[in-house]
Parts: structure tokens; C-alpha cells; sequence
């Protein structure tokens, strides 16, 4: 149910550190399995799998569909800062989605978050005093939530 790459690369990151042989690692992925994904394990014939890389080959392909979207620039246009939600947690949905982007364009990002923001005196103010980069844009807002604090 989640990102596909996102489970192999963080399990993949804990086997390094933890050593081991390709069958040390395929039973402990096996052992993080549940559902749906271990009934699928174990209908494989035995003897099937015989070293990781082709466990997580054949795992990808079985869970493809769960491969999260690759985002796209233009894609943080779509977030707005919801009614109830304050700025703090606006900036970090926010900075997630951008950290997860291949390429970015800091003007874009600035106006993206500007035009998700909910309308408001705080708003108001950086469309009068335009940030030019969205580190300064974080830094102003972080500014805010102190104030308001």
C-alpha cells in the first residue's frame, strides 16, 4: 500500500548496515512482508528466488502499481493550505512535496506556495515584498510563526 521504492530503498539502507548473505537478506524482507504481498511470497515455487536482487526484481514487478507518480514541477500548484491548517504545517506539506521533485525552479516554488497560501494579512505582505528564493521564503515564514507565537 505504499511506495514501492520508498520500502526497498529504506529496507535496502538497514541490510547494509546490518551485513549479511543475499539469503539473510530475502528472509528478512520476507519477514517485513504481510498481507497480500506474503501470500504472494509464499506462492512462489521454491527454490525460485535464489538471490536478492532478483527477489527485489520480481517484487517490484509484482507491486508495480504501487510505485509512487513521479511529480512534477508544475505539480506544487496543486497544494493549498488548507481552512484549518496553520503556516507551519503548510510550509512543511509543502516542503515535502518539493524535496521530492527532480528538478526546481526557486522563483516557481515561491510563487506555487504564495498562491496556495490562504488569503491574509501575512500573504498580503509577501506579495508587497516578493521572496526571490524559496529559502528566503521559508526564513520569512518561520519569522511569522515566531511572532504569532
Amino acid at each position: 500500500m505504499e511506495d514501492l521504492e520508498a520500502h526497498l530503498m529504506s529496507f535496502h539502507t538497514q541490510i547494509m548496515l546490518t551485513g549479511g548473505s543475499d539469503a539473510v537478506y530475502c528472509k528478512l524482507l520476507m519477514s517485513m512482508l504481510a498481507g497480500a504481498a506474503l501470500e504472494w511470497f509464499v506462492s512462489l515455487p521454491d527454490g525460485h528466488i535464489t538471490t536478492f536482487d532478483q527477489f527485489a526484481t520480481l517484487f517490484r514487478e509484482q507491486y508495480l502499481v504501487n510505485k509512487a507518480p513521479i511529480r512534477l514541477y508544475y505539480d506544487v500548484f496543486d497544494i493549498k493550505q488548507y481552512q484549518w491548517e496553520s503556516m507551519k504545517d503548510y510550509l512543511n506539506r509543502f516542503g515535502v512535496q518539493v524535496v521530492r521533485l527532480k528538478h526546481t525552479d526557486e522563483a516557481m516554488m515561491v510563487h506555487a506556495f504564495v498562491k496556495g497560501m490562504l488569503p491574509g494579512p501575512f500573504s498580503e505582505s509577501l506579495l508587497r515584498f516578493y521572496p526571490k528564493t524559496f529559502t528566503e521564503m521559508k526564513h520569512r515564514v518561520l519569522v511569522h510563526i515566531a511572532a504569532d507565537d
